[in-house]
């Protein structure tokens, strides 16, 4: 016959393993939840968890606001480098009085050194330069955000917006965001005119900032 203490001990441990596994479900579920993407998959990755905003002016004239949508679930050092940037209103530490000063017509435009201004510059938040974060989503049509970068885990401040689908940068260039609203305001920087693919109208964000969401919602893998 089992002594009374012997099965109360036994009991006991029963709860201490069966609490310590709820314990484990419940951290490993939340994990799940807010870690960076582990599928593979991109169209699980296209949370939208932070927005960023740039108030726009060619030539000296307020054009409009391009928002956009950042995915941290998927890339979350690429984000917030960027958001981090774009929330700096310190001019020179940030994208606040920086210019788009690359444009090519039905590619991109690209923006993003603020410390020289003509695509030789710029710094992360990490301190130069920080490696690619993956490739799991593409260049999927225009209105998508990516880093620019000089080869291989070259990351530093500068990014592009597609003005098409871009295939041929997939797997060289980090995406890791999309434009929600403000494709007008992109598609007139586009059409602003060039000398070769600086804009002979300056091109600058004059004002900008963003915002976490507290509610992370999905966007479609296609144009803006």
């Amino acid at each position: 016959m089992i002594p009374v203490r012997a099965i109360l001990a036994m009991k006991m441990l029963g709860c201490a393993i069966l609490l310590f596994g709820l314990v484990v479900y419940i951290k490993s579920k939340r994990e799940k939840e807010y870690s960076p993407l582990e599928s593979g998959k991109e169209e699980d990755g296209t949370m939208v968890t932070k927005k960023v905003w740039f108030n726009i002016a060619i030539g000296g004239e307020n054009v409009g606001r391009i928002e956009i949508g950042l995915f941290g679930n998927i890339v979350p050092k690429t984000v917030e480098n960027f958001y981090q940037l774009a929330v700096n209103k310190n001019v020179g530490e940030g994208y606040t009085g920086s210019k788009f000063h690359r444009v090519i017509k039905n590619f991109m435009l690209q923006g993003g050194d603020f410390t020289v201004g003509d695509g030789t510059g710029g710094r992360s938040i990490y301190g130069g330069k920080f490696n690619d974060e993956n490739f799991i989503l593409k260049h999927y049509g225009a209105g998508w955000l990516s880093m620019a970068n000089a080869g291989k885990d070259t990351n530093g401040s500068q990014f592009f917006i597609t003005l098409v689908k871009t295939s041929w940068l997939d797997g060289k260039h980090v995406v890791f965001g999309k434009v929600l609203k403000g494709m007008d305001i992109v598609r007139k920087i586009e059409k602003n005119p060039l000398n070769g693919s600086t804009p002979i109208k300056t091109v600058e964000i004059v004002e900008c900032g963003g915002e976490v969401i507290g509610e992370p919602f999905a966007v479609d893998l296609e144009a803006a």
